[in-house]
């Protein structure tokens, strides 16, 4: 599948929910979109870490992706840098096999939340278009971005400057 950069993913994805809004099918998540709810997706192997007010980056990935094992150790440092400033990053596997999943797990040891979406039902909902993709959402759960792909310095160079402005901004009032 062919990477694209972010902002012709974009137009790409708005396209594609007009698309399927037209359709009678749920559309993509997309920037400006609402991120569906963690909690009623049925993930597995960790604890949904509070994200209300928070900064979520969410990433979905899979243990045969050769760019997510790429990714980790990004998130990684993105995850030391931010997660005091008010960061939540949670990593969505959507291997079918759990010892697949845990394998990666044990070899990579991310220090971020890390679950398993092993009926594939919130990567389904999303409509996620390859792997990894990762979203990242504001304090008030509106998507902002979306990176398709991981390109190394280039994606994370991204993240940092992305995730330093919406830490930036006003907490939504309760």
């Amino acid at each position: 599948m062919v990477n694209l950069p972010s902002r012709l993913f974009s137009l790409l994805a708005a396209a594609a929910a007009l698309a399927a809004l037209a359709s009678g099918l749920p559309a993509q998540v997309a920037p400006g979109g609402d991120f569906p709810p963690l909690a009623p997706a049925g993930l597995t192997g960790g604890t949904l870490p509070e994200t209300a007010g928070k900064v979520l980056l969410v990433d979905f990935w899979a243990s045969w992706c050769a760019p997510c094992k790429a990714s980790f150790p990004a998130y990684a440092r993105l995850n030391a840098a931010y997660a005091g400033r008010g960061l939540v990053i949670v990593a969505v596997s959507v291997d079918e096999s759990a010892s697949a999943y845990s394998a990666f797990l044990a070899k990579l040891k991310p220090p971020f939340v890390t679950l398993h979406d092993s009926k594939q039902k919130l990567v389904k909902q999303v409509q996620v278009p390859t792997m990894p993709t990762s979203y990242l959402v504001d304090r008030s759960g509106k998507v902002r971005f979306v990176h398709p792909g991981f390109h190394g310095e280039q994606t994370e160079r991204e993240l940092q400057k992305e995730i330093e402005a919406l830490l930036d901004e006003k907490a939504p009032s309760p």
